[in-house]
């Protein structure tokens, strides 16, 4: 009996826990029922469902939304998505740009002119709605057009300024909290959220089904959350995530080609980039950032084959860090690589070809006793010319070569191993006599 009270009080304590994490948080137990939910982020498929959802389950409740917006956009099919679900809404949708320093930017523009009540915090902000492409190429005029028509649609439906809307769209105007106010785009400022529900309470709006009077003041909410897996996923599509996932999903790939066979490195690559390629269809990206990610590649590549000089990688790290600035347009507000994300990953990447990839590199070539022996005072050919350093290949197999005398040896020099040092073997011209010691001495050999 004691073994099972305390099981029981074991389960009775877990799943108290697990109601504490998954369950929802009423902030009263009493009045009309309101459901909330947070537009948070990148708008995505993930999003969108989350939203679309929440709407869906208020109007089987009976219950008003109040959705809080913080975004600097996303894609267009998400954005449609969520506002077809507000505007079939037999409940009234209660929409707020908040907390402080939060906007409704690019696509939240278009979601808080679609909802019944529009409504932001002080120093928040709203717009920079400008149709942008995955190349952030301004989209072709007829996009453009039917976005206009879009959103003056939606503001001419909830009375308010179509004209500003449509700035907004065409020339990506972005206003305060307080001049949306002034332009007639919101319907009201709030400081928080209980004054926000005491300001909208009894105000009468218009849903499919006819007028509806909210009730808010002493509304019970409910706060509806995004499942764990939901919001992990929504996580990565981030701008610096984004851009740490392409950069790492280029330099596995370089490995991969540099190493064929060993396909981990590959695999990881492809799906980085997959990752980092699915946030991009979600942010603003420009091709000129995407083409200095890649030309800083093919500087760092270029490092690798010419080493010694390092202007290749001071070029690499230049293209890099432009590339990061330039990755997504700024003209929509967060959408951007912060510094704190860009100088880690140029200082790894510099580290990474001016030490790692030619120690791995010149490891692979590296003589082992055994081979030393097997190699010493055989022929060969210069396959990359020697100066001072280079590559020839001996028996079948390429190593990394200088030369025994000092002296520049061409590419197509026949050549004999006259020793092994440390990561290279010692070459000399073919004819040249090798003996025990390494010591050289020419003969009259000449084929």
């Amino acid at each position: 009996m004691h073994d099972g009270a305390v099981k029981l009080r074991a389960s009775l304590v877990l799943l108290l826990a697990l109601g504490a994490f998954s369950g929802p948080a009423l902030a009263s137990d009493h009045g009309p029922p309101m459901i909330e939910l947070n537009l948070d982020g990148v708008v995505d498929p993930l999003i969108a469902s989350y939203v679309t959802s929440g709407i869906d389950a208020a109007n089987d409740e009976g219950a008003a939304i109040l959705i809080t917006i913080d975004t600097p956009g996303g894609l267009d099919s998400s954005m449609r998505d969520i506002i077809q679900s507000i505007l079939n809404s037999e409940q009234p949708v209660i929409c707020y740009v908040s907390p402080q320093g939060a906007r409704a930017a690019s696509a939240g523009t278009f979601i808080l002119t679609a909802c019944h009540v529009a409504a932001m915090a002080p120093g928040t902000n709203v717009g920079a709605a400008h149709p942008v492409g995955v190349s952030g190429v301004i989209e072709r005029e007829k996009v453009l057009n039917d976005a206009v028509a879009y959103i003056r649609g939606l503001a001419e439906q909830r009375d308010r300024n179509p004209d500003w809307v449509e700035d907004a769209v065409r020339r990506a105007e972005s206003v305060s909290a307080e001049e949306a106010l002034e332009l007639g785009a919101i319907d009201l400022i709030a400081p928080n959220k209980a004054s926000l529900l005491d300001e909208v309470d009894g105000r009468t709006v218009e849903t499919p089904s006819g007028d509806v009077t909210i009730a808010s003041g002493d509304a019970s909410i409910t706060q509806r959350d995004m499942g764990l897996a939901s919001r992990f996923l929504h996580s990565l599509f981030t701008s610096n995530l984004s851009f740490i996932l392409f950069w790492a999903g280029l330099i596995l790939l370089f490995i991969e080609i540099s190493n064929p066979g060993v396909s981990v490195p590959g695999i990881a690559g492809a799906l980085c980039l997959i990752a980092a390629l699915a946030g991009f269809g979600m942010l603003p990206v420009q091709g000129a950032g995407i083409a200095l990610l890649l030309v800083s590649v093919v500087f760092f590549i270029i490092e690798l084959n010419t080493p010694g000089t390092g202007l290749p990688a001071v070029g690499g790290v230049i293209a890099l860090v432009a590339g990061g600035l330039l990755l997504f347009d700024p003209a929509t507000p967060g959408a951007s690589v912060s510094w704190a994300a860009i100088i880690p990953v140029a200082g790894i990447s510099a580290l990474f070809f001016a030490l790692v990839i030619p120690t791995a590199l010149r490891q692979r070539h590296v003589p082992s006793k055994m081979a030393q022996d097997r190699v010493t005072g055989q022929n060969g050919v210069v396959k990359k010319a020697i100066d001072p350093l280079g590559v020839v290949q001996v028996a079948g197999e390429e190593w990394s070569a200088r030369s025994a005398s000092g002296d520049p040896l061409p590419e197509g020099e026949r050549i004999v191993v006259t020793a092994a040092e440390g990561l290279y073997l010692l070459v000399a011209p073919r004819g040249t006599d090798v003996t025990d010691t390494g010591s050289l001495s020419t003969t009259g050999e000449t084929t």
